[in-house]
């Protein structure tokens, strides 16, 4: 993992190496901590943020679901995170604000330990590493609505992610995607999914899935640009039988699906319209399309 020189921990930069916290950390035992990912990409005008309001907007929802009050005001964060990549001289990369139950007592209740805040960032390309990935259908299923609130960011709902991935990347694919549990496509363990028929693109409906903000760039971009865009329940046989498909994510950004349990999607190459919004995503986050500037904070 490629470092940088700071990392923000409670009000203070501090040194790469030394950003640490005590083994009895509360959250490190239970996974009740909240994060966002939030990338920054090189532009004209210097580094810019990628829709950074709407990220730390729902670092603060997801803290409300664990009843957990982050010290710090909203527009606080914004700041702190823009001085930290100016700080670091980086020009684009990744951002991970985390706030967590520190040190103090033990026992499932966190009521009564301190809130700690951190954010980390550090240069990341593609996270998926290939423009057209191999998908494995995952024996797991996504957490049902009914069990935990599955539109915040909490860092114990990952584990599911990552029995997935583990299991996907065991059998040599590149990324798994979950049903949820009344047997619908969901997501990927870390990004939503679209396909595309007939050139209408179609997403899975909220419920049992993370609500992206990647998701809801590109459902804004398809409407903008005249394309139809539904939210619904999707079957296996719908996906398996689209004309494209693809992730997003700010990690994964757009990402053509290329078979899915080695039934290809589009014969295994990227389709045309995964193709023209991904190449319209790119030109958005790199400052190349003034109609979408205010999505950029640059630094």
């Amino acid at each position: 993992m490629e470092t940088v020189q700071y990392i923000w921990m409670n009000g203070v930069q501090v040194p790469w190496d030394q950003a640490q916290m005590h083994v009895l950390t509360h959250s490190l035992h239970y996974g009740g901590a909240v994060f966002e990912g939030i990338r920054f990409y090189e532009t004209s005008d210097g580094p810019a943020i990628f829709r950074l309001k709407d990220h730390v907007e729902r670092f603060f929802q997801s803290a409300r679901v664990l009843q957990m009050n982050i010290p710090y005001l909203k527009d606080e964060i914004i700041a702190v995170i823009r001085e930290l990549v100016r700080s670091n001289g980086i020009t684009s990369g990744y951002i991970r604000p985390i706030a967590y139950f520190a040190y103090g007592k033990m026992g499932l209740n966190p009521q009564g330990c301190p809130v700690h805040v951190a954010v980390g960032l550090w240069p990341w390309g593609a996270y998926l590493e290939k423009d057209v990935v191999r998908v494995k259908l995952s024996q797991y299923r996504r957490l049902h609505p009914e069990t935990i609130h599955v539109e915040a960011k909490v860092t114990g709902h990952y584990v599911n992610s990552i029995l997935a991935s583990l299991e996907a990347h065991g059998l040599g694919f590149d990324e798994a995607l979950l049903l949820d549990t009344d047997g619908n496509v969901a997501e990927g363990p870390g990004e939503n999914i679209f396909f595309v028929k007939n050139s209408i693109l179609y997403t899975p409906k909220r419920g049992s899935i993370l609500p992206g903000i990647t998701r809801d760039s590109v459902m804004k971009l398809a409407k903008d640009h005249n394309f139809e865009c539904k939210e619904k329940k999707i079957r296996m046989k719908e996906l398996l039988q689209a004309d494209e498909a693809f992730f997003t994510g700010t990690a994964a950004e757009i990402t053509a699906i290329g078979s899915i349990d080695d039934v290809p999607v589009r014969n295994g190459s990227m389709g045309t319209l995964t193709k023209m919004f991904r190449n319209l995503y790119f030109d958005v986050v790199h400052g190349k399309n003034d109609v979408y500037r205010h999505w950029l904070d640059v630094v």
